[in-house]
């Protein structure tokens, strides 16, 4: 959210900066985005990922179709997982990586961004484990 206010944390960037009425939606629509998709995540391990639930109008109760869920949760999971490589290449210097003004800012960020390099490859795990589950029994 700092960056929606034009507060660099200690990042060295060039780049021109857009106006407020500008950054702070983007920033915040970046952040609910974010969130319904963490949110989403949740629906391949609760009862509601199988079934809608009742209190949604027209399609509350109806049960959901696996391949709904399963490929929209892959294609994600394989979004995020190159995202995390792209990270980890820019980390050991095999791709361009921001500049800091210092050690501890560069370490801050290293500490809040890596738990998003495990998102990917959980979303797919959850996926998979998801189809397992919802899959027609087989005999």
């Amino acid at each position: 959210m700092p960056f929606a206010f034009h507060f660099d944390m200690g990042q060295l960037n060039d780049a021109p900066v857009s106006p407020l009425w500008i950054s702070i939606p983007y920033v915040f629509g970046l952040s609910v985005l974010t969130e319904l998709a963490a949110l989403l995540s949740i629906g391949l391990v609760r009862g509601w990922g199988e079934v809608v639930p009742s209190w949604i109008p027209v399609i509350g109760g109806r049960r959901v179709p696996p391949m709904a869920a399963v490929v929209p949760a892959v294609a994600g999971g394989l979004l995020l997982t190159a995202v995390s490589v792209w990270m980890v290449l820019s980390w050991v210097g095999v791709s361009d990586r921001m500049a800091y003004e210092n050690g501890w800012w560069q370490a801050l960020a290293m500490v809040c961004i890596t738990p998003i390099a495990l998102w990917g490859p959980i979303v797919l795990a959850l996926a998979y484990a998801y189809h397992v589950r919802c899959r027609p029994a087989r005999g």
